[in-house]
């Protein structure tokens, strides 16, 4: 029977809900028997399903239905296309001559609801909604000890960011139409525009938290200011893509393909590899920059999210094989990385030719950066130990890490010795002990050398003390030793400052013939101490330590040292200048004078001296 015959046929049962039903189960009948019997008659649904498809192909191209207003007339649809595809797969001789025409009409039903597939992935009325983290400044300072954390409308966000225009009802209507294209044998047109289309939206998505697509080549250009804004989005944006937008993703493919899990499981994988290399071109543009040591924290950040947010995600696992090598690769480079920046420390520390002593002995410059660069390190710790221990299988030998004397410190103070992290931080103190000590050389005055020796050695000690785990891995037994050789420097500055002051106050020498106190003689040493007391008090006043108790403790030390000596050296002799005039030319301070003076010492302030009578 032809199929130009049934046009009547045709539109009746398209208004007739229960025709089509018994059309379809007629159709089910004779797909069931067909072959049996080789000379069965072919039943009119036969002749009558193709030239309904066709009809219905023919209503939505021309507008007058649309798929997805009328789910009753696209479920008929799709069952009409169901029956002509296991039609065009029978091997009947007697229905040959229109398996042409099934097969024609079949392609053009596919084409539709491609067409349509891809219509509602696109969806023109998805809101293009900008989102920021947050400002870099907020985010990120130099030494900051506070983690950024995601702003909270973050997760006001969740899946609906790829769920917006993906209703409960338009999930249905692709969940239909990909099984129709996936049973008919038209998966890999399906999947392809499925996967196209969900890539594009990822890449969407992406850009509005403001990571955009930039090449390795860009990337590695970028000035040091622009990239680490770039590598505080990209660590986000991979955690917020681990964390939600994958997940809801994968929640979508399930719902879509639920009957097909492994064609399910097949896609979401290749965007899962896609996304991650996509990523991952980010961090590896970002290794080929130059290597310095202010870069060091945000390729920990980098490492951490490396290690975390990727490798550690529970979806990357059915194609953790395709994309290993990649997140190997990145993840050994910016191991690398981190390690030369530790040795670019070093080496800044080591070349550091500077020959203008910091002015009044303060804490140098050097040595502030070093111990909050180590501080802040320390925040790391974990990452640390685990990058360096990584090291020294990434072509980084331990001779290059580490040296001989900090190995053996470590395990003088019963530090592990195998923290790798450890014997970067004494490696590090050293060479920094050995600076500061070559800076002291550059004050001609010896006391206001050991005044630097202690201000830099005071500030060192405190801020071991003060850091917990920078505390544990150099040890009470450091500790003590840094502090011992700060009282040694003590020592050294009251010796070099007060013991000649000191001189001027000793009894012997003062007996003239007779063994009588020679007058003169008491005259000259009182001259003598109050020119070399008030020269240190001018000198000494502009000098600065800044530490309080370091401070206080000079200035006790010397007040224990001068003021009885002062005081008994006054009592015994002022009788022998009594009668002497102008007497407060040689005793001009009260000891309690004296005392108050002493404590302008140390103030970085040029003090005047108040000059008090007796």
């Amino acid at each position: 029977m032809d199929l130009s015959s049934r046009k009547s046929d045709v539109e009746r049962i398209e208004g007739n809900k229960e025709e089509l039903v018994q059309i379809l189960e007629d159709m089910d009948v004779f797909l069931l028997t067909v072959g049996a019997n080789g000379g069965e008659d072919v039943p009119d649904c036969v002749y009558v399903l193709p030239k309904l498809l066709e009809h219905m192909l023919d209503n939505y191209n021309r507008g007058r239905n649309k798929f997805g207003e009328d789910e009753t007339y696209d479920d008929s649809f799709l069952d009409v296309a169901n029956r002509i595809y296991k039609l065009s797969t029978c091997c009947s001789c007697s229905i040959t001559l229109i398996l042409d025409q099934t097969s024609s009409v079949l392609e053009k039903a596919m084409s539709l609801l491609e067409k349509d597939l891809c219509s509602i992935l696109e969806d023109p009325k998805t809101q293009d909604k900008s989102f920021s983290f947050g400002s870099h400044s907020d985010l990120c300072v130099i030494f900051d000890t506070d983690s950024p954390n995601p702003p909270q409308q973050e997760q006001d966000h969740d899946h609906q960011d790829f769920f917006t225009n993906l209703s409960t009802n338009k999930i249905s209507i692709l969940s239909k139409i990909a099984t129709t294209m996936i049973v008919v044998g038209y998966e890999t047109e399906c999947c392809m525009a499925f996967a196209n289309f969900r890539r594009s939206a990822f890449k969407t998505a992406l850009q509005r938290y403001g990571y955009g697509s930039m090449r390795m080549d860009d990337v590695s250009k970028m000035s040091w200011e622009s990239l680490e804004k770039e590598i505080t989005t990209w660590n986000q944006v991979v955690r917020h893509c681990t964390t939600m937008l994958l997940n809801a993703e994968r929640r979508l493919y399930d719902s879509i393909f639920p009957n097909q899990p492994f064609i399910s499981q097949s896609l979401f994988s290749d965007l899962v590899r896609h996304v991650i290399i996509h990523l991952l071109n980010f961090a590896q543009g970002a290794i080929l920059t130059k290597w310095s040591t202010e870069k060091l924290f945000k390729f920990l950040d980098m490492y951490e999210t490396l290690r975390e947010d990727i490798i550690g995600y529970s979806c990357l696992e059915p194609c953790a094989s395709e994309v290993t090598y990649e997140i190997s690769t990145a993840k050994d480079r910016i191991v690398k990385a981190i390690v030369a920046m530790f040795c670019d420390l070093k080496n800044s520390i080591k070349n550091d030719n500077e020959r203008i002593p910091v002015a009044n002995g303060a804490v140098h410059p050097l040595t502030r950066y070093v111990m909050n660069y180590l501080k802040y390190a320390c925040e790391y710790k974990d990452t640390l130990e685990q990058v360096f221990e990584q090291g020294q299988s990434v072509n980084i030998t331990r001779v290059d890490i580490y040296n001989d004397k900090s190995i053996e410190e470590v395990e003088d103070v019963g530090t592990p010795k195998d923290s790798p992290f450890a014997l970067q931080l004494m490696s590090i103190m050293d060479l920094l002990d050995e600076n500061v000590e070559k800076k002291s050389n550059l004050y001609r005055d010896l006391a206001l050398r050991y005044i630097f020796l202690m201000n830099n050695g005071r500030y060192i000690v405190q801020k071991v003390k003060g850091c917990s785990e920078l505390h544990d891995m150099m040890g009470d037994n450091w500790c003590r030793r840094r502090q011992s050789g700060l009282r040694l420097y003590h020592k050294c500055y009251q010796r070099e400052t007060w013991s000649k002051v000191l001189q001027c106050l000793k009894l012997e020498g003062l007996q003239g013939t007779r063994n009588k106190v020679s007058k003169q003689l008491v005259k000259e040493r009182c001259k003598c101490f109050n020119s070399m007391f008030e020269e240190i008090h001018k000198t000494q006043s502009t000098w600065m330590v800044v530490d309080e108790q370091l401070q206080s403790e000079l200035r006790v030390s010397i007040s224990s040292l001068v003021i009885p000596a002062y005081r008994s050296f006054v009592g015994r002799f002022k009788q022998h200048l009594e009668s002497s005039r102008h007497i407060d030319k040689y005793i001009k301070y009260h000891p309690e004078d004296i005392e108050l003076l002493l404590d302008d010492l140390f103030d970085g302030n040029a003090m005047t001296m108040t000059r008090k009578r007796i």
